[in-house]
């Protein structure tokens, strides 16, 4: 089966995406333009705070539509070979290493036969079957590989679970370290206590200049008021002189 001019057009066009993103990573500019500023506008703090950030679109419960192509709800994520018009080459229950070595193979051996084809005949039909067929092996490559993204996806959040395990671990054994080390010095301190404590009596304040009462304000005093801390203070300091 020959590549089809929407095919040839979908690979035009990533390969010029992969050049313009590559030419964006050398010059040091993002390959992906900025978000519509007109939304991001929307979605500040303070509208997110007050609530006036618009909600989310609703999710699509029939037909939507991505670059162009639509798509069902319903569509499983890697569809059949035979939905997109592609004859299938290996049987319905199969190795997927066993068949990407197959198709490996394949392709190598297609690949030198068309070689053989251009230097005998270049003009020959046989070189557009043998391009029909490279062109089937690797669509039949492209897809077992694809079927493998939901496996890589389980196994990205199993990494990426186990890793957040690990840290929450090292952190959780630092802490319990720090903890040990805090109650040794607690306790070497307590030890490093003497038994008899002498104290300069001049240093003891009575709880009672520490207590406020309203009924003990002097209203015989004429001069500018003072600040209720600043005389606890000063009864403080005249107790211990």
């Amino acid at each position: 089966m020959g590549m089809s001019a929407s095919t040839y057009m979908t690979n035009r066009q990533e390969l010029s995406s992969l050049q313009h993103q590559k030419m964006a990573e050398s010059q040091g500019v993002s390959a992906f333009p900025l978000p519509p500023m007109q939304y991001v506008h929307l979605y500040t703090d303070e509208n997110l705070k007050k609530g006036r950030a618009p909600p989310p679109p609703p999710v699509s419960q029939d037909n939507y539509t991505m670059f162009g192509v639509p798509f069902n709800v319903d569509d499983q994520i890697i569809q059949p070979l035979e939905s997109q018009g592609f004859r299938r080459l290996h049987p319905q229950s199969f190795d997927h290493k066993r068949e990407l070595k197959k198709l490996n193979h394949s392709i190598l051996v297609n690949f030198l036969d068309l070689i053989d084809i251009l230097i005998k005949s270049p003009d020959s039909q046989k070189r557009t079957e043998k391009l029909e067929d490279l062109n089937l092996l690797f669509i039949h490559m492209h897809h077992l590989i694809n079927e493998f993204r939901p496996h890589q996806a389980r196994e990205t959040l199993r990494v990426m679970m186990e890793k957040q395990k690990k840290q929450r671990h090292e952190i959780a054994e630092r802490f319990q370290l720090h903890l040990e080390k805090v109650k040794e010095l607690i306790q070497s301190s307590l030890q490093n206590i003497p038994d008899d404590l002498s104290f300069d009596s001049k240093t003891l304040v009575k709880t009672e200049l520490l207590q406020f009462s309203c009924q003990q304000e002097d209203v015989s005093v004429k001069s500018e008021p003072c600040d209720q801390l600043d005389r606890m203070m000063c009864d403080i300091v005249d107790s211990m002189t």
